[in-house]
Formats: C-alpha cells, sequence, structure tokens
C-alpha cells in the first residue's frame, strides 16, 4: 500500500505537472489572443480549480484518504501568464513564448511546494489499505483434491 500511495502521488506530479501546465498555457494563451482579455488564464484557472475540489470530494466520497487527490495550484502561475500577456500585448509570440516558459516553471514549482504539505504516504497507506475487490471478482481457489479422502 505505500508503494501504492508513493508511486501514485509521484505519478501525480510528474504526469500532472506536464500536462497543468500545456493545459493552462496553451488554453488561456489561445482564449487571450482571440478575446483580448487579460485575465483570462486567471479565470481559466479558477475554473480548473473549483472543478478539481469536486473531483476531490467524488473521490473522498468513494472512501479514499482526503488528500489522495492533492489539488494543483494554478492561480499563481496563471497571474504569472496574464502579466506576460498585459507586458507584451503587441507581440503575440513573447507571449506564448515567455508566458508558457513562466507556467512551466512555476506550476510544477508551487505544486512541489504543496505536496509537502500533505501528509506521510506510509502514514496514508497504514490509515487507508488499498481498496479491495469486491466479493463477486474475488478469485476462488482451486478445489483439487478436496473430497480425495472422503
Amino acid at each position: 500500500d505505500y508503494i501504492f500511495y508513493t508511486d501514485w502521488m509521484w505519478t501525480s506530479f510528474v504526469v500532472f505537472s506536464v500536462s497543468q501546465s500545456t493545459m493552462l498555457a496553451v488554453g488561456a494563451v489561445y482564449y487571450m489572443l482571440f478575446t483580448g482579455v487579460p485575465g483570462t488564464a486567471t479565470y481559466y484557472a479558477t475554473i480548473m480549480t473549483i472543478y478539481t475540489w469536486v473531483a476531490k470530494g467524488a473521490w473522498f466520497a468513494l472512501g479514499y484518504p482526503y488528500d489522495f487527490i492533492v489539488v494543483p495550484v494554478w492561480i499563481p502561475s496563471a497571474m504569472l501568464l496574464d502579466l506576460t500577456y498585459w507586458a507584451t500585448r503587441r507581440n503575440k509570440h513573447a507571449v506564448i513564448i515567455i508566458g508558457g516558459t513562466l507556467v512551466g516553471l512555476s506550476l510544477p514549482l508551487f505544486n512541489m511546494v504543496n505536496l509537502l504539505l500533505i501528509r506521510d504516504p506510509l502514514e496514508v497507506a497504514f490509515k487507508y489499505p488499498r481498496p479491495t475487490l469486491p466479493a463477486y471478482m474475488t478469485p476462488i481457489e482451486p478445489q483439487v483434491g478436496k473430497f480425495y479422502n472422503s
């Protein structure tokens, strides 16, 4: 169970940092360039944060520990992206390169700080053992030789 939770935490950090950075940078820059509205990235990040809180509640309702899902810290990175867009409004390529780099570097950093604040996976593994299979999916041991002497 310890391996299960530590692997899940590490996978979440690495895979989600890359995907969330890309999702935020591409989605928000695309929207900002077509609407011309600064502040769009922060709005976008706020929606994703609320969505993740809902998902966290759903997993918790399924019996997983409260910090099994760690809510990513999108909003500060999105504010950096909005600031970059405001500063480089005349150069669309600059907001993509500079803003995307800032998001790609800052979001994993904020998420690492966030992960440092959650409980130790070993404690979580002992308190919440990995969910077992339901009775109808549990393998049945073969009954070979059971009635040999009867």
